[in-house]
């Protein structure tokens, strides 16, 4: 009975250390910003975008500079008009920088659809990438060790380099 009961435990003792290595992941680390920074499928996006905001900027400084001639014209001739005209110029004057205020909100918006649009492939494809790695690799988690992304010590696996190879990078 005794050889019975330490057969027993032995054979808890053997299962459970099996269980325990089965139950272990393989974790690895990459820097993903850094990843897609590097892919030049995204340098012609911010290159896009970057024109596209010269763009923008120009039209509303163009608005801005002929509000402010209108303006000026304005108060040079307010004291040879009647209160009743320069009150409906005051509310020209306003109308003007709603319209140039609701420009630049419709400009930040545009930008945005556009940084997802041009992105969201570049992004999918180092996703693709690294999980395709990872796989190959043996790895269950991929760790994003990016400043600021909450991973404080990545002493791990770092994938950036097969990473940068399945890319052609």
């Amino acid at each position: 009975m005794k050889q019975f009961r330490t057969l027993f435990i032995a054979l808890a003792l053997i299962i459970g250390a099996t269980a325990f290595t089965n139950a272990q992941s393989k974790v690895a680390h990459i820097a993903t910003q850094d990843l897609v920074q590097a892919l030049p499928e995204y340098k012609g996006a911010m290159d896009q975008l970057q024109k596209l905001e010269k763009t923008y900027d120009a039209e509303i400084k163009d608005m801005l500079s002929e509000a402010q001639s209108t303006m000026q014209r304005y108060e040079a001739e307010a004291n040879t008009k009647s209160e009743e005209e320069n009150q409906k110029r005051a509310t020209e004057l306003q109308a003007a920088q709603r319209r140039i205020q609701e420009h630049s909100a419709k400009a930040r918006q545009d930008l945005q659809k556009k940084e997802t649009d041009l992105l969201r492939p570049v992004l999918e494809k180092v996703r693709t990438a690294i999980q395709k790695v990872a796989r190959a690799k043996g790895y269950d988690y991929v760790l994003d060790s990016t400043t600021g992304t909450g991973v404080l010590l990545a002493d791990g696996y770092d994938l950036m380099p097969d990473v940068k190879k399945e890319l052609g990078l």
